[in-house]
Order: C-alpha cells, then sequence, then structure tokens
C-alpha cells in the first residue's frame, strides 16, 4: 500500500494494552472518505489496536505530537469483527490453521509464526468460526481474543 494519488493515509492509533500493560501504538492504512471533515475507512485488519474493524470509518485528526494523523473515534462500524489469534501448539502449522478459516470466508493477516489477526466480514456466520475457534482452543492447538465483536456476530 502506498499513498498513491493522495487515496490512502496512515492513521495512528494509540491504546492501552491489557495483554502487555501498556500504552501501544499501531499505524494503519486507510483509504480518505472525506478529508476535510477527517474521514477515513480502514484497509487494514488491526492486529492489536482493541474496537475496531476492517472497513470501519473512523475520524483521525492531525496531532501535533504524534506527528501524523491520528484516531479520535469510530463514526461508522462496518459490521466486520477482529479476531486475533496465537498458536500454542508449535508444532503446528500457523498458514495451515489461517487455511482453514479462508476456506470459511475469514481473510487474516500474520504478525509472525505465532501470532495472526483475522477478519470475520460482516456477511460471514460467526458461529461456525466459532465453533472452530473454540474446538481449536479446547485441543490447546490456540488460544484466542474477540477485542472487536461485531452486533451481528455476537451469539
Amino acid at each position: 500500500m502506498t499513498t498513491q494519488d493522495n487515496k490512502y493515509v496512515k492513521i495512528l492509533f494509540r491504546f492501552h494494552s491489557t495483554i502487555f500493560g501498556e500504552e501501544k501504538v499501531e499505524t494503519m492504512w486507510a483509504a480518505i472518505v472525506d478529508k476535510a471533515k477527517g474521514f477515513y475507512k480502514l484497509d487494514n485488519i488491526p492486529f492489536y489496536a482493541p474496537l475496531v474493524a476492517s472497513d470501519d470509518i473512523v475520524f483521525a485528526e492531525f496531532d501535533e505530537q504524534e506527528q501524523m494523523l491520528t484516531y479520535r473515534l469510530t463514526v461508522e462500524y462496518s459490521g466486520n469483527s477482529t479476531i486475533q489469534v496465537v498458536l500454542m501448539d508449535k508444532s503446528k502449522d500457523i498458514n495451515l490453521i489461517r487455511d482453514v478459516f479462508q476456506e470459511l470466508g475469514c481473510v487474516s493477516e500474520k504478525v509472525n509464526g505465532g501470532y495472526f489477526s483475522m477478519e470475520i466480514p460482516a456477511s460471514v456466520d460467526y458461529k461456525k468460526i466459532k465453533q472452530k475457534l473454540d474446538e481449536m482452543e479446547t485441543n490447546q492447538i490456540i488460544e484466542y481474543a474477540e477485542p472487536c465483536l461485531a452486533d451481528g456476530h455476537r451469539l
């Protein structure tokens, strides 16, 4: 992703991580929706930032201290959800696990050999995904978190 033709921008997300117990930052690409109003559509699956998902419309403004566009609030939720997955059984191939969820309609982005973040599109039935996540967690293959679960995916 580049800022080609000024259609995309990087937005900084600053948040407190309960997992790490400290302030964290993450940057994500977003498409410009209305630059004058500061509205942008997220084009990434968040790795760590909670309460946001791909395709959400967010309000961001230039922050003097950060020296870049910085997230302030979500204006419109996409209906997508974000799931964070940690590989617990190191004998398993993380890409094969990602493939299982891809077959169920979920794309993901791998952070490293032991962690990936997954998008559950608004149109996908979360029951099947949750069932597979729970099965893998029960078998101690993965652990997972639901940092952004859309209303349509709440069971």
